[in-house]
């Protein structure tokens, strides 16, 4: 994604110079498999599945969960709540830090609430929340808590640099409030939300899951991890602590993605 600096040249937000290079996808595969080894060397000297399964077990059970039904649907209702949860939370410290960039009275009202949301532990919202939604709606809202103050911490950081030249210029041409953003604080908040997806959609699945895990609504990741764990079937647990990552990882890219295209688009657009 190009966008406009203060020189007039253009900046590239979208990805390092070698970011696409096939040898750095070789390396990272290498590093996996380094890992995979590790593991199934630990899981050998340990030689008891019952604390450390190997590789290929948990492989096989993860093939075994693939083919059921309840598998999807447990997926499927995880995500989609989790999903709510960080969009929710996107968005509301996306419109938080517009407000507050503009108003300091707003942010000065907003600030200590964020903090308190920061510095209290993930399970502590969730053993109080319980008191006051279903458990099934338990993981959109700690999802949401957490995402708030990372979205509108780095959005708020993003709207401020904005280039100050820029926008007395736009001061005295006169320029709407429209082209404002779309050429100086959008180009100026992109990196900045860029960050706060990939930090933030970490914090989602994570506390997500361990609402779930706390409140076990049905047919959900959360419950069958607490199952997992209460009947000892730990190459279970691991095959779904595996689907958690992956989904975490593969959502974080897709979301990347679109950031990217829609930056093209603009660039696109910008250029006509």
């Amino acid at each position: 994604m190009n966008m406009e600096g203060t020189n007039g040249g253009k900046v590239n937000i979208s990805a390092p110079a070698g970011g696409r290079n096939p040898g750095n996808y070789f390396i990272k595969i290498l590093v996996i498999i380094f890992w995979i080894i590790v593991w199934e060397c630990l899981s050998r000297i340990i030689n008891e599945e019952l604390f450390l399964p190997s590789f290929g077990s948990v492989v096989l059970t993860l093939i075994e969960l693939v083919q059921k039904q309840e598998f999807w649907s447990s997926i499927a209702n995880s995500f989609s709540r989790i999903l709510a949860g960080f969009l929710l939370g996107f968005a509301s410290g996306l419109m938080l830090a517009a407000a507050s960039y503009k108003n300091r009275v707003m942010y000065e009202l907003i600030s200590p609430l964020l903090k308190v949301i920061k510095a209290t532990p993930v399970a502590s919202f969730i053993i109080l929340a319980l008191v006051w939604i279903s458990s099934a709606n338990l993981s959109i809202l700690i999802s949401f808590l957490m995402v708030l103050p990372v979205s509108f911490t780095n959005i708020l950081s993003g709207l401020e640099s904005a280039d100050k030249k820029l926008l007395e210029m736009a001061d005295v041409f006169g320029i709407g409030r429209w082209k404002r953003i779309k050429a100086i604080y959008f180009p100026a908040v992109i990196p900045f939300a860029v960050s706060a997806v990939s930090i933030g959609m970490g914090f989602s699945f994570k506390s997500g899951i361990a609402a779930e895990v706390i409140g076990r609504p049905a047919n959900s990741i959360g419950v069958n991890l607490y199952e997992a764990k209460l009947y000892l079937m730990i190459k279970e647990l691991f095959a779904w602590t595996i689907i958690i990552v992956l989904l975490s990882v593969l959502f974080e890219k897709i979301v990347m993605v679109a950031i990217k295209r829609y930056g093209s688009i603009q660039d696109r657009a910008a250029d006509l």
